[in-house]
C-alpha cells in the first residue's frame, strides 16, 4: 500500500513540520488544504513548492474546490485561482467536492461544471479528483453518478474519483471503480452510538480496531481489483487535531492496517 497523509491529520503543524513528519513516517506523498489549515490562503505557492522539494515529498492534491458542481457566482474565478495555485505549488491534482447543504443540483448542471473545469485543469497539467460526499444532504452522493457525468462531459482523460471510505459507507455504495480512482481517503468512525445516517465529519478519526466503516474490507476490495494509488489519512475529529504527537497516532494506524491486511 502507498500510504499518504492529508494536512488535516496534523493541522497544528506548519507546512515544513508537516512535510518533515510525513518523511519521518516513511511517506513521500502529502495533501495540502485551503481550509484546515489554510495553506492555500496563507503561503505563497512558490514557497510550498520549494518546501516540498527540499523535504522530498510530492503534493498529490490540494483540498478542495467547493462546490464545484454549481458553476456560477464566484466559483469560476476561484477555480482559476486554485488551479493556478496548484500548478505553481507543484501539486498534481485538485480535489473537487459537490454542494452539500440539501440543495439539489441537476445532472445537467453537474456535467456543465465538469465541462467548464476540464480546460482549466488540462491547460495546467492537473487532474481533477471528483469526490462524491455520502451525506444525505449531498448533491452528489455516489461515484457511479460521478462517472456517468464525467463520461458525459468527455472528461475521462482529466478526471479521476476520490474513493473516500467514510463517504462510500455513508452512501451505501457497494460498487468499486478502481480503474477510475486516483486517490483514496481513509478515516474511521468508532462511536458506537451514532447511526450511519447521522455520521458527520466530526466523528472521523484514524482507522483502528474499533472502526465501523469497514475500511479494511474496502481496502482489500480495492487492492484485489488492482488499485495502486495512494491511501491518504483524512481525519476530521477535533481529538485528532489536538494530539501533541500526531505522527505517533498515524504510525499506529499504519501499523494496524498493515498488520490486519
Amino acid at each position: 500500500m502507498r500510504f499518504a497523509i492529508n494536512h488535516i491529520a496534523a493541522p497544528k503543524l506548519s507546512l515544513e513540520e508537516f512535510f518533515a513528519t510525513a518523511r519521518n513516517l516513511g511517506l513521500t506523498e502529502v495533501e495540502i488544504r485551503n481550509d484546515l489549515p489554510d495553506i492555500v490562503g496563507t503561503v505563497d505557492p512558490a514557497a510550498v513548492k520549494a518546501a516540498a522539494e527540499k523535504a522530498g515529498v510530492t503534493i498529490i492534491s490540494i483540498n478542495a474546490l467547493y462546490p464545484f458542481n454549481v458553476w456560477s457566482g464566484d466559483l469560476p474565478a476561484r477555480a482559476f485561482s486554485m488551479a493556478d495555485y496548484a500548478a505553481a505549488s507543484g501539486a498534481k491534482a485538485l480535489v473537487m467536492c459537490p454542494l452539500n447543504d440539501g440543495t439539489a443540483v441537476s445532472f445537467d448542471d453537474l456535467v456543465t461544471a465538469l465541462k467548464a473545469m476540464k480546460p482549466i485543469l488540462k491547460e495546467r497539467g492537473l487532474i481533477g479528483l471528483v469526490e462524491p460526499l455520502g451525506f444525505p444532504v449531498s448533491s452528489l452522493r455516489t461515484k457511479a453518478l460521478a462517472i456517468e457525468a464525467i463520461d458525459a462531459a468527455g472528461g475521462g482523460d482529466v478526471y479521476r474519483l476520490v474513493h473516500d471510505t467514510f463517504h462510500h459507507h455513508l452512501a451505501g455504495e457497494t460498487v468499486f471503480f478502481p480503474e477510475r480512482t486516483g486517490l483514496v481517503h481513509i478515516s474511521g468512525v468508532i462511536d458506537p452510538a451514532v447511526s450511519i445516517a447521522d455520521m458527520l465529519d466530526a466523528q472521523r478519526v484514524l482507522v483502528d480496531g474499533g472502526d465501523r466503516l469497514e475500511n479494511i474490507a474496502q481496502i482489500r476490495t480495492l487492492e484485489a481489483a488492482g488499485y495502486m494509488g495512494p491511501y491518504s489519512f483524512e481525519p476530521f475529529a477535533a481529538e485528532i487535531h489536538e494530539l501533541n504527537n500526531p505522527a505517533a497516532a498515524v504510525k499506529d494506524s499504519i501499523d494496524y492496517i498493515s498488520r490486519v491486511l
